[in-house]
């Protein structure tokens, strides 16, 4: 298949039939109480009086109120099974989560650290350094997402370092081309970002041979994970860097959430984000790398050195979304990860890994998320019942589908499968190389920032400048902590290829 084959053909009507993919939702049967009492003392009879009509009129239109509510929720309820306004339980049910498995005991009332550190030892022995995975066919991947592979093409501009290419652009150019963006819809902050893009976007047209193009860009490299590992502080320094630019914002949660229509876990599905959605997102980044695309005498860019990052904590370990999505072919396994589908766009891209003890980052996430009555006895309650809960499925199931299992994972306390570090990193390393994958510790990061971000230069490729930058990099880095016109050669050229 050559670039022209696929080259933005989806851009049309297809859109719309993209967006309505059928979802699987429903309405959780359990009982609701509709009804509120509502007090009112009698009062001797008065006369008709402007104000009197006005509290009355005020009254009754409460209790308007309050019926169309109640008849909209009673719609919704009978019509549960219909509608599906809720996400399913997964059908691929372990009927391990309903018996007790060997070590059963009270959680309620445990005490006792003999018995978790049995079912702790039962899981750690069934750890494997080494993946069985079996790698999806690219053919697949094109017929699972084909709209994505519509739009990115398999080559990029020549002589950038950065993955970029330039887009054929069909809309109206006096129309604002974020109007429908998903990301702008959701977020007054992201609608402030694509306000400023949308007053300079005609400046960054280029009109060649009667046609218009836009340029467009991927990530260089990825911060891929692990939640609450200090990816945020690596993110930080790096943004300080005259040569790394990133989104818009810290974490899309494209490829793990967004592209399935998940905004939060706890939602349930709204309408997917199209690819379009996620590329807009490096829109000043691309024009960025843009403007510094002038050609030399050989035609080549003098300043091509500008790289792209993107920061989300989810991409390495989150598809909790493929039970919906994919089919069950692969006995309780995800028959794609992420990786898989980044792979076949970039095979050249670079992710970046942070890692901390478990331990502690299980309890630092356990801090950030929840509401209220947190304490070690409850941190401990919950702790508990994630490890029974997954010991019991590895009674029928192997590690991995355990870890990628949504029921399992909808129905821990905590995410203690996110600390299952060396199954992710494996099935990373059998789509990438391991130079194309850097991990770093936060307790190293923590005891030597300069030496950790002289690696993070050096893994990118900046060494000529690491240096120097490292150490302004450090200090300002600490001081944030602490307050807490490109010729048309390259059109050309792409055509070309």
């Amino acid at each position: 298949m050559t670039q022209m084959d696929y080259k933005y053909s989806l851009l049309g009507s297809a859109m719309d039939d993209y967006r309505k993919r059928p979802l699987l939702l429903q309405v959780d049967e359990a009982p609701i109480n509709l009804f509120a009492v509502l007090e009112v003392k009698r009062e001797l009879p008065r006369r008709w009086s402007t104000l009197g009509c006005f509290r009355k009129i005020r009254v009754y239109s409460f209790m308007f109120g309050l019926a169309v509510m109640f008849l909209i929720m009673a719609s919704y309820i009978l019509t549960g099974d219909k509608k599906r306004l809720l996400l399913t339980p997964s059908p691929y049910h372990f009927s391990s989560l309903v018996s007790p498995g060997p070590f059963a005991f009270n959680l309620s009332s445990i005490k006792h650290y003999a018995h978790v550190k049995l079912v702790v030892k039962s899981i750690t022995s069934k750890v494997e350094f080494s993946s069985s995975r079996q790698l999806p066919e690219f053919k697949a991947l094109v017929n699972s997402e084909p709209h994505m592979f519509s739009v990115i093409p398999s080559k990029f501009l020549h002589g950038v370092r950065n993955p970029c290419w330039y887009e054929e652009y069909n809309g109206n150019i006096t129309s604002d081309p974020y109007r429908i963006n998903l990301y702008a819809r959701y977020s007054r902050r992201f609608r402030i970002v694509f306000q400023q893009l949308r007053n300079t976007f005609r400046e960054h047209l280029i009109h060649h041979n009667e046609k218009i193009y836009r340029i467009r860009c991927l990530p260089y490299f990825y911060i891929i994970g692990q939640p609450k590992c200090g990816t945020t502080d690596l993110y930080d320094r790096l943004r300080l860097h005259p040569d790394i630019k990133f989104t818009t914002f810290k974490e899309p949660h494209w490829w793990t959430r967004k592209r399935f229509g998940i905004i939060r876990l706890s939602e349930g599905f709204h309408d997917r984000y199209p690819v379009e959605d996620y590329l807009d997102l490096f829109d000043q980044a691309a024009y960025q790398i843009q403007g510094n695309l002038t050609a030399n005498a050989s035609g080549t860019p003098s300043h091509p050195n500008i790289i792209i990052g993107e920061a989300s904590a989810s991409t390495m370990w989150d598809n909790n979304a493929w039970m919906y999505f994919y089919d069950n072919t692969t006995a309780g396994e995800p028959p794609f990860l992420i990786q898989d589908f980044i792979h076949a766009l970039q095979p050249n891209a670079r992710f970046i890994v942070m890692l901390r003890d478990p331990v502690e980052r299980l309890y630092s996430d356990y801090l950030y998320f929840g509401i209220a009555n947190k304490s070690a006895e409850d941190f401990h309650e919950k702790v508990s019942e994630s490890l029974q809960l997954f010991e019991e499925c590895l009674t029928e199931y192997t590690m991995r589908s355990c870890v990628y299992n949504t029921t399992v994972n909808n129905a821990m306390p905590v995410r203690l499968q996110v600390g299952l570090y060396s199954v992710y990193l494996m099935d990373w390393l059998t789509v990438f190389s391991k130079e194309q994958i850097l991990v770093l510790r936060l307790e190293d990061h923590a005891s030597n920032r300069k030496y950790t971000m002289h690696k993070v230069f050096d893994f990118l490729n900046l060494v000529g400048e690491a240096a120097p930058v490292t150490s302004a990099v450090s200090r300002a880095g600490d001081k944030r902590s602490r307050v807490r016109h490109h010729k048309k050669s390259s059109i050309k050229h792409q055509e070309a290829s």
